[in-house]
């Protein structure tokens, strides 16, 4: 198995080198040369495996002999041993054919944990092997920080700079990372929005002539293709719950990045039956207004109640825009460094292709506050805000009531305690091992939107 560039300027690489590179040379995204293709019939004989098991059978499938099958396996089962649910990923039925996936029961309470632990772990395996040095690097919205962190910190081969948008983030989402203890962990708070910490990590990894000798920089952001990979399995674990009693699924998922979804997409690819993907977005709605009205612009970033997805600029929409490009690598560089607040328009028949693959809603903060509250009155369950955006975009968007629709809840509740004290309900408690997260002493450094001082901050830290 080998991974391409989305934009076409650079040899392809091995699994290896793409989980030690992260961002391809040229700017663009690792993609596989090929999806694996699965029957029917062989996605069913998974039915019953674990979810770990599962987990195996899925990354085997990417890794490609690049990690031995014995260590991957053992990878994939002290990772998911981290998690508090004996079923790792369990389903909450809301209503009548209504569910929740719940993917918050990880380390950090969210569903980053999935896909962070395992790369923790194959950053590990390749750097014990080359016996080299990394600095990783990544930009979070507020989750991805801490699941890295909690990922990387005992790795004696990594040190780890996590840019995260200062107070544009939760009290919770932030004391998860800045409360991290060890020498090898750095937290910078970015003068700025989520998507200038992402073109900084962006535009440090075009350039590394910044860093010490020997070193180089490794993505944990969603630009990593681990990170897709490992969340393909949950789609394929939630749907095989179903799919021996019906012909298909559909999911609806909160994104901002489009990393979520696009492993979706990419189970879809492999022979998954899923007949609705729908993209959830709040106010800031870049990809529902491509989906639903062909224009792809930038628009004013907004802080809302789901900071998590208070991106405009998608990373992983590159990689659909690959496909729908049908490869041409031209049009996909052209149409990602054009972005702008002028509208741009892709042709009928590639608007025709995002439209098969995807639906899309947009949810208010309002609207937000207000399910937030009647799930909970109607079926006792708390739900965060950006799950709830889920739950409503599949409420919006769904084309029938016999196909079993799966929301994703990415994160618990507690961590977003301001949206739902406005929904007037009381915030959960802490799961015990964060019970005094909130008394825990914090260590960050707060940094103007600058590459030259953070690339300068990074070199002093090496």
């Amino acid at each position: 198995m080998k991974y391409i560039s989305t934009r076409g300027e650079c040899e392809p690489h091995s699994f290896e080198e793409v989980v030690l590179t992260g961002l391809a040379p040229d700017g663009g995204l690792f993609i596989p040369e090929s999806v694996p293709q699965l029957t029917r019939e062989q996605i069913l004989s998974w039915k019953n495996l674990s979810y770990a098991e599962l987990a195996f059978e899925i990354i085997r499938l990417y890794v490609d002999g690049a990690v031995e099958d014995e260590v991957l396996k053992q990878m994939v089962i002290d990772t998911y041993a981290e998690f508090n649910h004996p079923e790792v990923a369990p389903l909450k039925e809301l209503a009548d054919n209504e569910w929740v996936l719940e993917l918050f029961h990880g380390p950090t309470l969210a569903f980053k944990d999935f896909a962070l632990q395992l790369l923790g772990r194959l950053l590990d395996h390749f750097l014990q092997k080359r016996q080299q040095h990394v600095a990783i690097l990544g930009a979070t919205s507020g989750d991805t920080g801490s699941a890295a962190l909690e990922g990387c910190k005992h790795s004696e081969f990594v040190d780890i700079f996590i840019l995260h948008p200062h107070n544009r983030v939760s009290e919770v989402q932030r004391k998860q990372m800045t409360t991290v203890v060890g020498n090898n962990v750095h937290n910078i708070a970015v003068s700025g929005n989520f998507d200038d910490c992402q073109k900084i990590v962006k535009q440090a990894f075009s350039d590394q002539s910044f860093l010490p000798d020997g070193y180089q920089l490794v993505a944990v952001n969603s630009i990593n293709w681990a990170r897709i990979m490992a969340q393909i399995v949950y789609y394929f674990y939630a749907a095989l719950k179903f799919i021996d009693k019906n012909e298909a699924v559909s999911f609806s998922v909160p994104t901002g990045n489009f990393g979520d979804i696009y492993a979706g997409y990419l189970a879809k690819r492999m022979g998954l039956p899923i007949k609705q993907l729908i993209i959830a977005t709040n106010k800031n709605d870049i990809l529902h207004r491509f989906i639903s009205q062909n224009q792809y612009n930038l628009t004013g970033l907004e802080a809302s109640l789901s900071p998590s997805m208070d991106i405009m600029v998608s990373s992983n929409f590159e990689r659909f825009i690959f496909d729908m490009f049908k490869g041409d690598t031209d049009k996909v560089s052209n149409f990602v460094t054009g972005l702008s607040s002028t509208v741009n328009q892709v042709s009928e028949e590639e608007w025709g292709l995002a439209k098969a693959n995807f639906d899309s809603a947009s949810v208010s903060d309002e609207t937000t506050c207000e399910v937030i509250k009647e799930i909970q009155d109607k079926h006792g369950y708390l739900l965060d805000p950006h799950t709830v955006i889920g739950v409503k975009a599949a409420q919006l968007c769904k084309k029938d009531s016999v196909t079993p629709m799966i929301s994703l809840s990415t994160a618990h509740p507690v961590k977003f305690s301001a949206a739902v004290e406005k929904a007037g309900l009381e915030t959960p408690k802490f799961p015990h091992h964060l019970s005094d997260l909130l008394q825990r002493e914090e260590t960050y450094v707060v940094m103007p939107n600058d590459l030259a001082e953070v690339e300068t901050y990074i070199k002093q830290s090496l």
